[in-house]
């Protein structure tokens, strides 16, 4: 009877760890689409409970304030893209092949989650980038810095300011994502997310991306 009793009990455990987990996400995913729409001055807690099909009582319980809850949003995309990266094992191949993966692997990321660039829009238009900072940014952008060093000794890039061209790199991969609700103004008669533009916007990306630092594109 006890042995049955325990059982039961520690049967349990993983089943509510994983309702955690996925209430959390729920939460988050949520609180991501709401801070997107109105930064963290302007989202509402009721409005993230509601998205999340959870009480605001639950997201005080994991989050304990809003302002936690906003850095945890923050800090989601910064893990992820951390882990992601990592997964691909760039250092195996060569630097011009290691950063057009990346490219298209940017892209398809920014694809899925088209809407987190109005997070880093909000965030620096609110808090000029005050919860920004505590996120580990750097790491994410050195992988792009270090390719690009890894190019330039390896002969293959031009000699170029490997944070700049880093920059101007996100901007490429991302401002079509950010800017897709003006753009598609432009262009009414395309569909700028459709599955062919974007592979075709990645084709065009890799190739300007690299023809400005191969060292063959000067």
């Amino acid at each position: 009877m006890g042995r049955s009793t325990q059982s039961k009990l520690s049967s349990k455990k993983p089943r509510q760890v994983r309702d955690a987990e996925a209430t959390q996400k729920q939460i988050l995913d949520a609180a991501e689409a709401e801070f997107a729409r109105n930064g963290l001055s302007g989202a509402r807690t009721d409005a993230i409970a509601k998205g999340a099909g959870v009480t605001t009582a639950m997201i005080y319980y994991y989050f304990q304030s809003k302002e936690g809850l906003y850095k945890a949003v923050l800090q989601r995309p910064v893990v992820e893209m951390s882990e992601w990266v990592n997964k691909l094992n760039l250092e195996q191949f060569p630097a011009d092949e290691a950063l057009r993966i990346l490219i298209k692997e940017v892209i398809a990321y920014e694809t899925a989650h088209p809407q987190r660039g109005m997070l880093w829009f909000q965030e620096a238009n609110q808090n000029q980038g005050k919860y920004f900072k505590l996120g580990n940014w750097q790491e994410n952008f050195g992988y792009v810095v270090k390719i690009l060093e890894r190019g330039m000794a390896e002969g293959c890039f031009r000699q170029l300011d490997p944070f700049l061209v880093t920059l101007q790199i996100a901007g490429i991969c991302n401002f079509y994502f950010n800017a897709h609700e003006n753009l598609k103004h432009v262009r009414p008669d395309l569909q700028l997310l459709s599955p062919e533009m974007i592979e075709q916007y990645t084709q065009e990306a890799v190739n300007l991306i690299l023809a400005g630092v191969e060292k063959s594109g000067e």
